[in-house]
């Protein structure tokens, strides 16, 4: 494999957050029943005008300037030719020459641990455009259907550079500008319902030689899927020149239950949709003061508060990464540490990473339906911090509140009697009556066996029933064991 450089690039379509179509009043809402949200516009009827939304534009302008593009000032919209049995007018309108976003780049990070490292992806640029019908083929027998509810909905294009070299780096990639067009409420990102899917143009080469033929595999709507069709594609690819055969350019899809790609048609290059401007629509003239509004109305970007926790909470590029995943994710982190306090920053930290992702994963619940509030953990770390509670004390009580058994962590606490013994003479006493009682515990400690001391350590925690100071029990422990 280290005889070849993968080489990716990828296409995003994803569909904006406005309530009508591009070029009509239709509405965008998912699951209606077919064909009942298409109207004169979407369904090509003779005579019908296509009118721009504005909203979709902003959508545009917010998404170039959080990735640091050029929103070009003027724009055109032109007809990209084709005939599909979904799309009624036999061409899409789409951008070609002159998009509304150019250039620009999205830093993500790749891996974890020691092996992480930072990867930024250039973008070619961002185009508006609107999506097509949809074909039904599950339902009829010998036959399709087309529902065009879809037809006209509002889609922006997002081109990559070929800049990706593994399929990690592509579901880095994906993952972060999944993130991305979801924290400036752009797009809400739900690829079940097809609002987010990733085209991915893969080809090998030989280091150092130029770029091979590239097959694009079409519409992956999960990251796991774009990680296998990757892998699975580059192989194919490796194994097919390494047999003589040469690569030819293609449109493919991906099977999920094969684990395979296989060709849907010959690619076609952009001089084959006959692109020309839509004489149906102005340029697109976009005013600097609008561009200035927008960027005034950006919230803080993941980047730019990743690097804050960095350097406000000292955490690691892959815990600030972590928690910069969603708004939501990053906004109950800093309401726990707001509790907490920021010298707690990495507790709160581990806790959200940790132990309440562990939980809501295992209850399938977003971090917006966590039944425990960033207020309350934040209580419960303050009183991990001032030795009100222990670490094994504070999983007991997480639980508690988890489950609806008091309204903050103290008031667990106070009734469950599980307040921390941190009395040095009680623990004492304690260590006394395990040490008398343990004589053999206590002799082979004393030939060198660590082991044994553990075990002593467990049968204090045990006397005390899990109260007593963990860090107070092994000094007074290892104290008297000395004398």
């Amino acid at each position: 494999m280290n005889q070849w450089e993968v080489v990716i690039g990828i296409e995003t379509h994803a569909q904006l957050s406005s309530v009508s179509k591009i070029f009509s009043g239709a509405s965008t809402a998912f699951g209606a029943a077919p064909n009942t949200q298409a109207c004169a516009v979407d369904l090509a009827l003779p005579g019908v005008l296509p009118v721009l939304n504005r909203k979709a534009v902003e959508c545009a302008i917010r998404f170039g300037l959080a990735i640091g593009a050029q929103v070009a000032p003027k724009s055109v919209f032109a007809r990209k030719n084709y005939f599909y049995p979904d799309l009624p007018k036999g061409y899409q309108i789409s951008q070609f020459e002159l998009p509304v976003v150019q250039g620009g780049a999205i830093t993500v990070a790749v891996g974890s641990g020691d092996k992480a490292y930072e990867k930024t992806v250039n973008l070619t640029r961002a185009h508006l455009e609107e999506d097509a019908g949809k074909s039904l083929h599950e339902d009829f027998h010998g036959k399709s259907g087309i529902d065009l509810n879809r037809a006209g909905t509002p889609l922006l294009e997002i081109v990559t550079e070929p800049d990706m070299r593994s399929s990690d780096e592509a579901v880095a990639y994906a993952r972060a500008l999944h993130a991305l067009v979801r924290w400036i409420g752009i797009c809400d990102g739900n690829m079940q319902e097809g609002s987010f899917r990733c085209d991915a143009n893969v080809s090998v080469r030989r280091p150092g030689a130029p770029y091979g033929t590239r097959r694009e595999i079409k519409n992956l709507n999960s990251f796991r899927f774009l990680k296998e069709a990757i892998d699975f594609e580059v192989q194919w690819q490796i194994n097919e020149i390494e047999e003589g055969r040469a690569i030819q350019q293609a449109t493919v899809l991906f099977d999920p239950d094969s684990g395979e790609t296989r060709m849907m048609r010959s690619k076609e290059d952009a001089h084959d949709y006959r692109y020309f401007p839509d004489p149906d629509l102005l340029p697109l003239l976009i005013p600097a003061d609008w561009i200035d509004r927008v960027r005034g109305e950006l919230p803080e970007l993941p980047n730019q508060k990743r690097q804050r926790f960095i350097a406000q909470f000292g955490l690691s590029a892959y815990d600030a990464t972590t928690l910069t995943a969603s708004q939501e994710i990053a906004a109950y982190f800093e309401a726990v540490v707001g509790i907490a306090g920021a010298a707690n920053a990495k507790p709160c930290a581990n806790w959200v990473m940790v132990d309440l992702a562990a939980r809501l994963n295992k209850e399938g619940r977003e971090i917006g339906e966590s039944p425990v509030s960033a207020a309350q953990l934040g209580g419960l770390i303050q009183r991990i911090a001032d030795n009100t509670i222990s670490n094994n004390i504070a999983k007991k009580v997480f639980e508690a509140l988890w489950n609806g058994e008091g309204a903050s962590a103290d008031e667990v606490i106070e009734k469950q009697g599980l307040r921390q013994i941190t009395d040095s003479g009680a623990i004492a006493a304690l260590v006394d009556e395990v040490i008398a009682a343990n004589p053999g515990n206590v002799a082979e400690y004393r030939a060198g066996k660590e082991k044994a001391f553990n075990a002593l350590v467990g049968q204090v925690m045990k006397a005390a029933k899990g109260k007593a100071n963990p860090q107070q029990v092994n000094a007074l422990l290892k104290e008297k064991l000395a004398g």
